[in-house]
């Protein structure tokens, strides 16, 4: 049974405050879990205002489906992050 892991580090260049950033990290995670149906967490630098690393992963019983999963993930995530999109990691377990 495998186990995807996509790792995205954001950068926030305009975020002046954490509510801020919370605000644009919350629209990336709420927007993956409704489209993808997906487990989304911020998983580092919670505590900086313009960075942080979001962790989405998923598990299936088909690799296949998995992938196709997971790339529509990581592109969905650069299409609303675009420049602030500065990489992603997908790893399968």
């Amino acid at each position: 049974m495998p186990v995807a892991v996509l790792t995205l580090e954001i950068h926030l260049p305009y975020a002046h405050s954490l509510k801020e950033k919370r605000f644009m990290v919350r629209k990336i995670k709420d927007r993956l879990r409704a489209r993808f149906n997906v487990a989304v967490a911020e998983l580092d630098h919670q505590e900086l205002w313009q960075r942080a690393v979001v962790g989405v992963v998923s598990i299936s019983s088909d690799q296949q489906n998995l992938e196709t999963v997971m790339e529509g993930v990581q592109r969905e995530s650069e299409k609303v992050l675009g420049g602030d999109l500065v990489r992603t990691e997908l790893s399968f377990f």
